[in-house]
């Protein structure tokens, strides 16, 4: 009887919807951004019902597997990324873009770090740098970015490699 209450427990957690887990968060500091504003779609795709924003789960260069991004984050100039989200058609759409720097801070979840972001509902993402869309005012040379790992925003000069990860839509 045991086994058989362990087996449909196991198959019980499987079917678990993984926004339904929560976001992990440290030293029980309530989530900026918790599983409850999103709306997870089987595309890889998740819908921030705050911002009517659309991201792509996983960060370019991974896959979405159904439950979790594989793979490696691929690295990217500021250009390449702003070429990349142009030419991206995933999950059908052609209105992808480099995420302009509020929207990318938007991500940053404060109750965790390493990396500062919803773990369950952005699963594997790298704790480091990912470009914004959001050209330096001041410096031609330079682009705005946020470090994943603690969650500050920085500039740094848009022929650094760095991280991408696609948004489209908002209200």
């Amino acid at each position: 009887m045991k086994c058989l209450a362990a087996s449909l427990l196991i198959v019980a957690l499987a079917l678990v919807s993984p926004l339904a887990l929560g976001v992990d968060c440290q030293n029980n500091i309530p989530a900026s951004n918790p599983d409850s504003i999103y709306q997870g779609h089987a595309d890889g795709t998740v819908t921030d019902t705050r911002t009517g924003l659309m991201w792509k789960r996983c960060s370019e260069g991974q896959s979405w597997t159904g439950t979790t991004c594989s793979g490696s984050a691929s690295v990217h100039t500021w250009n390449q990324a702003l070429a990349l989200a142009e030419a991206s058609t995933f999950a059908g759409l052609g209105d992808w873009r480099l995420a302009d720097i509020k929207a990318l801070t938007s991500l940053v979840e404060e109750c965790r770090s390493s990396p500062a972001i919803n773990n369950t509902v952005f699963p594997n993402t790298p704790s480091s740098d990912f470009w914004s869309g959001s050209p330096h005012a001041y410096a031609s040379s330079g682009a705005w970015f946020v470090d994943f790992d603690d969650g500050v925003v920085y500039d740094g000069l848009r022929s650094n490699t760095f991280r991408a990860r696609l948004v489209r839509g908002g209200q």
